[in-house]
């Protein structure tokens, strides 16, 4: 299951079309939507969410509720276009007095991108490289959702810390209520207030605020993945789909980095038997993936993200055009979308698991990676 998402930040709409999209797979767009909402909502956020409400307007591959095995096309509005019609318009010379936007962001993809295409104008690459575009990608991930749930597979996300505020908790114990009833999306209720102070303090400074997330995924049938070819690793795609999201700067598993100070055996998961249960693991260190494949663990992911690089007391910059020093551009921004990106996050490693399974069950309807899955469920079960 692939995507490819066109649009621009103020661009008419955002378009993602879906391929190798097995048939009768449930689809629902309010279940897309609500998706879509959650990755809007999240205290920090910027005027930009209080504008768009977005909907997905499902353009093909879907009839009478299900997926009928073409790909799937998928228009996200953006109502913000109408205030942009000058500077986005599609067709016509430039007009002379249109306003470039020349003095690029730190830590955005404005100055190498310039001068990647050779644009004199910041705009050209911001409007693509914006965090707008992860709306198509939610969208996107929706569809690989519904297919893990048809196979009983869940996936959902929490925030672990924001700035210097951190929760401690179980990723296998905590519930989807209480990260969906907290507007950072943090589990624990004081924490989740700590955060919102930190988020404060960090807007009256001008700053923005970065934080981890934590995605974890339960239901997971071992052995998907690779382990002789490099590219097919489970970790490997995992690591590769959560770094491809704007910000993200660090990924790990599991124990993740800390494993790299302990020795072997407070790291390795011992493997029990349990009757009624079968093979399983004592522990989970290794975040349900072991070897390039899925081990039967619940699925953790931790994905780490940078501080948005657009600040109200903006760094140095230097203007491309007379190279004289300027304060960076400003674009209306978030403070903070962390809990946003582990929707996005989300949303990434249903794709690639989505597509893990139809590598192992097969790629043509449901009924059909249904009944390969149970009968691999009786091979494998003791």
């Amino acid at each position: 299951m692939r995507y490819v998402t066109a649009g621009e930040s103020h661009g008419k709409a955002l378009v993602t079309i879906v391929s190798d999209v097995p048939a009768g797979i449930p689809i629902d767009s309010t279940m897309i939507d609500r998706d879509l909402a959650r990755r809007q909502v999240g205290y920090g956020r910027g005027g930009r969410m209080r504008i768009e409400t977005d909907r997905a307007l499902i353009v093909s591959g879907v009839r009478f509720g299900k997926t009928i095995g073409s790909p799937v096309a998928l228009s996200i509005s953006n109502r913000d276009w109408d205030n942009w019609l000058d500077v986005m318009a599609v067709s016509g010379p430039r007009p002379a007095d249109a306003e470039r936007v020349t003095s690029p962001r730190p830590g955005h993809a404005d100055l190498a991108g310039c001068q990647k295409t050779g644009s004199d104008d910041v705009r050209d690459i911001l409007e693509r490289a914006s965090a707008r575009e992860t709306a198509a990608r939610v969208g996107a991930g929706a569809i690989a959702r519904a297919l893990l749930s048809a196979l009983g597979v869940e996936v959902m996300s929490y925030v672990e810390s924001i700035g210097a505020v951190s929760c401690v908790a179980d990723p296998e114990s905590v519930s989807a209520r209480s990260v969906e009833s907290s507007d950072v999306r943090c589990p624990d209720a004081m924490v989740s207030q700590a955060m919102r102070a930190a988020i404060d303090a960090a807007s009256s400074a001008g700053e923005s605020l970065g934080g981890v997330c934590v995605v974890r995924v339960t239901g997971l049938v071992p052995g998907l993945g690779e382990y002789a070819e490099a590219r097919q690793r489970l970790d490997a795609r995992l690591g590769g789909a959560l770094l491809s999201i704007p910000a993200i700067k660090g990924v790990e598993f599991g124990d993740g980095f800390a494993v790299a100070g302990r020795p072997g055996s407070q790291v390795h998961d011992a493997i029990v038997y349990e009757p009624g249960v079968g093979i399983t693991r004592a522990t989970n260190h290794a975040g349900g993936v072991e070897g390039g494949m899925s081990n039967g663990q619940p699925l953790i992911a931790r994905v780490a993200m940078k501080p948005i690089p657009t600040l109200m007391r903006p760094l140095a910059s230097v203007d491309i055009d007379t190279l004289e020093s300027v304060d960076a551009a400003k674009e209306r921004s978030d403070v903070c979308a962390v809990p946003a990106a582990g929707v996005v996050a989300e949303a990434e490693v249903a794709l690639v698991l989505a597509d893990a399974y139809m590598d192992k069950f097969g790629r043509d309807c449901l009924s059909d990676m249904s009944a390969a899955l149970e009968a691999y469920r009786e091979r494998i079960a003791r």
